[in-house]
């Protein structure tokens, strides 16, 4: 439990990627399927990924956003080499009809 004088976490270079994914209607299933395995298999398999979460947004229909958290850049850049997210990429061809990129550095990263 924090007392006021603890900080919950401090960035120690931490990256943090927030992907907005418009997704074809048709595609929205396989879009789902294809993130969520790729995020499970990336904060499971990736020393450098500590989170990766997929969410829906609420008022915009079939628009995702991917939450990602990475130890550092190199991180990011070795996620993009591991086979869950080649996989990723071959199955969502076609299905992404826009999508922006904010890339921030992580401040303070507070989990339950």
């Amino acid at each position: 439990m924090c007392n006021g004088n603890e900080e919950l976490a401090v960035n120690k270079g931490m990256y943090c990627i927030i992907v907005k994914n418009n997704i074809a209607p048709e595609g929205r299933e396989t879009y789902l399927e294809a993130m969520r395995e790729n995020a499970a298999a990336s904060v499971r398999d990736e020393e450098g990924c500590l989170t990766f979460d997929v969410i829906e947004a609420r008022e915009e229909e079939n628009c995702f956003y991917l939450y990602e958290v990475y130890r550092d850049e190199q991180a990011l850049a070795d996620h993009k080499l591991t086979p869950h997210y080649l996989k990723s990429r071959e199955q969502i061809i076609g299905l992404v009809v826009e999508q922006s990129v904010l890339r921030a550095d992580v401040v303070a990263l507070n989990s339950a």
